[in-house]
């Protein structure tokens, strides 16, 4: 006998909390397609060549082939994030799609991660992107903070959405005189300051034989945060005419401008993140969420110019956020800050007292689930306390007692569980009660 023992890095959660898990995803996918973002699902697999293309992390690549094949020579592999499937979607069917290509799409990806806390190898990302044809509006770099927000506040959570540019930062090491080699070397060491420190940094930079009047240039820059309109200000102190910079402080301060609704607790311009994948090359975006800063960005994303070059003679221009959904929804797991006190999505446990009633409990049944109600019939005649111990236990909100059902008066008694009230009226009055 096999004894089942879980694999690490592959959650499963209860049913409470997988009915939980399937509110918020709900709730993300209904603010997506609010705003006009289309569902998009890719195959699970990819071919290796595709995923193994930029050798960023071939190291975590799940391999797919035949237990008999050969060992090592995989020609497929499980995707491990969902942009280098949208790359290839969009290239393979740019002739069919319409741009700007608005697309949502949660699911599954893998990763050969070593598991931790908040770190696994399978699990749900939440992405957004919009794919332009030749150009694309700034107004999208704007749209994407906002749909995040309202996902937030809608799922009751305070979030601040930090906002940069990669112009700003590239633009400013160019005038202090560092070369693009030298300027990437600086935007990784500056990406860790919040995990090493800024006197880490410092030394950092210093190691790179960047002089210590830069060094202490490049963070200021990355010092700067706050509201929008004062992060701005600020940064034009500095007082370069770099054409770069100039052009990311233009292009944030429309995306500030777009987002005046977003108040400042929720909405930071903070010029010391960096994102450190190198196709970003405009608006950055990382999300924090005040109540729960071990996390870390649990959101993030950016523009690129060029999505699909390695798929296409095209430019493709996007812009793209993603949710960390798994990492999101384990550490409100862990803080209890989720209801998973319902087992079952049934809303209506109908008792079964006795063989004669089972025709009233069919019709009852029948109509409550043709006006969208979930409804159980207890699965045989038991003593009344056994089928309400049961509805407790699964978290079913309502007990409804067909005893004076017949297809005249279809009269019902309805108990409310977790109050204890109870009232009798037609099976029709209740149904409309529920739906106001």
């Amino acid at each position: 006998m096999i004894k089942p023992t879980p694999l690490s890095g592959f959650p499963e959660w209860l049913p409470g909390q997988q009915i939980a898990e399937q509110r918020v995803i709900d709730i993300i996918r209904s603010v997506y397609e609010l705003h006009g973002f289309s569902r998009l699902e890719t195959s699970a697999v990819e071919r290796v060549s595709i995923l193994a293309a930029k050798g960023e992390i071939n190291k975590e690549i799940y391999g797919l082939g035949r237990l008999q094949g050969t060992p090592g020579r995989w020609e497929m592999a499980l995707h491990f994030d969902l942009t280098v499937p949208l790359a290839r979607y969009v290239a393979q069917n740019s002739g069919a799609v319409n741009f700007p290509f608005k697309r949502w799409q949660i699911q599954k990806v893998w990763r050969g991660e070593r598991p931790q806390e908040g770190r696994f190898r399978e699990f749900y990302q939440a992405d957004i992107d919009v794919i332009g044809d030749g150009e694309l509006p700034l107004s999208f770099d704007a749209e994407l903070p906002a749909v995040i927000h309202e996902i937030f506040q809608k799922l009751g959570i305070r979030a601040q959405i930090n906002i940069n540019n990669r112009k700003v930062l590239l633009g400013y090491y160019q005038s202090l005189g560092l070369d693009e080699t030298k300027s990437a070397d600086v935007l990784r060491e500056v990406d860790k300051i919040d995990k090493i420190g800024a006197d880490k940094v410092r030394e950092a930079l210093t190691k790179m034989e960047i002089d210590s009047q830069t060094a202490d240039k490049c963070l200021a820059l990355c010092s700067l945060k706050g509201a929008p309109q004062e992060v701005l200000a600020k940064a034009k102190e500095l007082g370069t005419d770099n054409e770069i910079f100039q052009k990311g402080l233009e292009e944030l301060a429309f995306v500030a401008d777009e987002l005046s609704h977003i108040g400042s607790e929720n909405l930071i311009f903070n010029l010391g993140i960096v994102r450190g994948l190198d196709y970003y090359t405009g608006t950055i975006y990382e999300t924090m969420l005040p109540d729960y800063p071990s996390l870390g960005s649990i959101c993030s994303g950016g523009r690129y110019e060029n999505l699909a070059s390695q798929f296409i003679n095209r430019k493709l221009p996007g812009v793209g956020i993603s949710i960390g959904l798994s990492r999101l929804i384990s550490h409100l797991f862990a803080q209890n800050a989720l209801d998973c006190s319902r087992q079952t999505p049934t809303q209506v446990l109908i008792s079964w007292p006795s063989e004669e009633l089972r025709p009233a409990c069919r019709a009852i049944a029948a109509a409550l689930r043709e006006q969208g109600i979930p409804t159980e019939i207890f699965h045989e005649v038991a003593a009344l306390k056994k089928q309400i111990r049961y509805a407790d236990r699964k978290g079913i909100p309502f007990m409804l007692f067909p005893h004076q059902y017949t297809e005249e008066a279809q009269l019902v008694e309805v108990k409310d569980l977790k109050t204890g009230e109870q009232v009798q009226l037609p099976l029709l009055s209740w149904i409309e009660s529920q739906q106001k």
